[in-house]
C-alpha cells in the first residue's frame, strides 16, 4: 500500500541529509510506483548566470526516486543510488521545478525509474536512476 504524502513528507524530514532538506523540497504527490516533488525556485540554488544548477536538479530527481522506491515498498528501506543520469533540456529561472520520479521495475534488489522534472508545461531536464535496495 502507497505511502501517503504526509507519512512521506515525515521520511524526507527524518532520512535525508541536511544539504539535501536545504533545498525546500515538499512532496506534492505519492502513489503506488511514483513521487512527485516540488523543487522551489531560490536563489541560492541558481548558479552563474541566474540559472538553477543541475547539482540542485539531480538531487531533487534523487530524492523523489528514494520517496517513490519507499511509497512503493510501504515505507523506508536501506538503498543506495547505482546510476543516475540526467539530460537537460532548458534552464529554470524563476520558477518552481515539478519532479516527478516514476518506477519501471521494482525488484527485490534493484529499483529502475524515469524521472521528468517540469516548469509548467516545459520540460526542463530527464533523468533515469537505478537503485541497489539493502534492506
Amino acid at each position: 500500500m502507497p505511502i501517503t504524502v504526509e507519512l512521506a513528507e515525515k521520511l524526507l524530514a527524518e532520512n535525508f541529509a541536511p544539504w539535501v532538506l536545504d533545498l525546500g523540497l515538499t512532496v506534492e504527490e505519492t502513489g503506488r510506483s511514483h513521487a512527485v516533488l516540488r523543487l522551489p525556485w531560490s536563489t541560492r540554488l541558481a548558479r552563474e548566470g541566474g540559472a538553477l544548477s543541475g547539482q540542485a536538479l539531480m538531487a531533487a530527481a534523487d530524492t523523489a526516486t528514494v520517496i517513490a522506491v519507499a511509497t512503493s515498498r510501504g515505507g523506508f528501506v536501506p538503498m543506495t543510488t547505482v546510476q543516475l543520469s540526467t539530460s537537460f533540456q532548458r534552464a529554470v529561472v524563476g520558477a518552481d521545478v515539478l519532479v516527478d520520479a516514476r518506477l519501471t521495475k521494482l525488484g527485490r534488489s534493484l529499483a529502475f525509474a524515469d524521472i521528468t522534472m517540469t516548469t509548467g508545461d516545459s520540460l526542463a531536464a530527464q533523468a533515469t536512476a537505478v537503485y541497489a535496495l539493502l534492506g
